[in-house]
């Protein structure tokens, strides 16, 4: 059975030929310990990292590719972000819209230390209003955190003007992209974002297992961890430089190195044509099922710019039945349940049932709308007869 790939919004699959072209290539060639030695294949694994890193400078504007520090994932990222920051007494604001890679360490650290958190809601359509974090800022704010884009329904937070607050009350501004890296511009100096989270293996195109996290020259953080960096060898404390100060341990060259192929070819696609793609796989489903009895869509309507995020439920089914039939029975691969957002649920009213998620990638096309839209009224009646 012919598999239509729609889950996205986790991974993107299938990855430009390209990706698996380098890595295959650095394993075959040059996967050797990059910063560890002198000899000559340790040095080509290191030049093709910093080669990554340069890349992802470009693709985000930053100035110095080293404020780039490689990590597993985002959430590795985010807790770099926001642990290696946040003390005790200070007080963080974000939004009820947030991944729990954004929640959970914020409230272990409520919990641990004492911070304080204020969430933010969305409003009509599921936007912002920037009154509303306006509010919320107090003499021991010391970080705002928001998702660029909502993992369970695509909505966008105004990502500029909240970084022009941040830059109002002289607070710390962290993004999380992991929606949004490499289908939307993303400007860390014009935006005024002090730390970039992003993962590698979704609108990256990289590989499982890659991310990074963009540190603001100004800002230090703690590091997670300590230990060997290939640097510095003889000094008992973790080094200053970076990006080694944030990267102990073997890095995942390889994955590092299909990463920056994955760069390539957003960059040589380009963002824009990428994103009108996305926009008109996501808005052409939502017209179509707004026209299916019995189907209920979730997150801001057709007119309001979002991310290529749809979800939905079926009247008279659990969202697990619907993707469990749509996998067996139509090869159609979508994720339902909770997407690791509750707030997000509380927010959107599914909290009680989840919901079933559609994620566009470059990479699909009309004929794959026309196969969900196909199996979902093929259901929907067979549930009504």
């Amino acid at each position: 059975m012919k598999i239509t790939y729609l889950d996205n919004a986790a991974s993107t699959w299938p990855k430009p030929p390209g990706v698996k072209e380098a890595m295959v290539e650095c394993l075959d060639e040059y996967a050797a310990n990059p910063g560890r030695g002198g000899h000559r294949l340790g040095l080509r694994a290191s030049k093709a990292i910093f080669h990554t890193r340069v890349k992802l400078a470009k693709l985000f504007q930053i100035s110095n590719p080293n404020d780039i520090a490689f990590t597993s994932n985002a959430t590795s990222a985010i807790n770099l972000g926001i642990r290696g920051l946040v003390k005790s007494g200070d007080h963080v604001i974000t939004t009820t819209m947030e991944h729990n890679s954004v929640r959970r360490p914020l409230e272990y650290l409520k919990k641990t230390q004492g911070i304080e958190i204020s969430y933010v809601r969305p409003r009509e359509q599921l936007q912002f209003n920037l009154e509303d974090f306006e509010r919320e800022f107090r003499r021991t704010t010391r970080l705002v955190v928001v998702s660029h884009a909502s993992n369970l329904v695509g909505s966008l937070a105004p990502i500029e003007q909240i970084g022009a607050l941040c830059k109002k009350h002289q607070v710390v501004f962290m993004v999380d992209a992991s929606q949004t890296a490499g289908v939307f511009p993303i400007d860390v100096e014009r935006m005024n974002i002090q730390l970039l989270a992003f993962p590698g293996h979704k609108g990256l195109y990289g590989p499982q297992g890659t991310g990074g996290l963009y540190i603001h020259p100004q800002l230090d953080l703690e590091p997670m961890m300590v230990g060997g960096t290939g640097s510095h060898s003889e000094a008992i404390e973790q080094p200053l430089t970076r990006p080694d100060r944030y990267e102990s341990g073997t890095l995942n060259t390889v994955g590092i190195v299909g990463l920056g192929a994955g760069v390539d070819f957003v960059l040589k696609t380009g963002i824009e044509q990428i994103r009108t793609k996305e926009a008109r796989l996501t808005y052409d489903l939502i017209r179509r099922l707004e026209e299916v009895k019995g189907v209920t869509l979730y997150g801001p309507n057709k007119e309001v710019e979002r991310a290529a995020v749809i979800s939905f439920s079926i009247e008279g089914l659990d969202a697990s039945e619907v993707a469990y039939i749509l996998d067996q029975e139509y090869g159609i691969a979508v994720r339902s349940g909770y997407h690791c957002t509750p707030l997000g649920h509380e927010t959107v009213g599914t909290i009680n049932q989840g919901s079933v998620r559609v994620g566009f990638g470059y990479f699909n096309t009309e004929e794959d709308v026309d196969v969900l839209v196909h199996a979902i009224v093929d259901i929907c009646q067979k549930i009504s007869s």
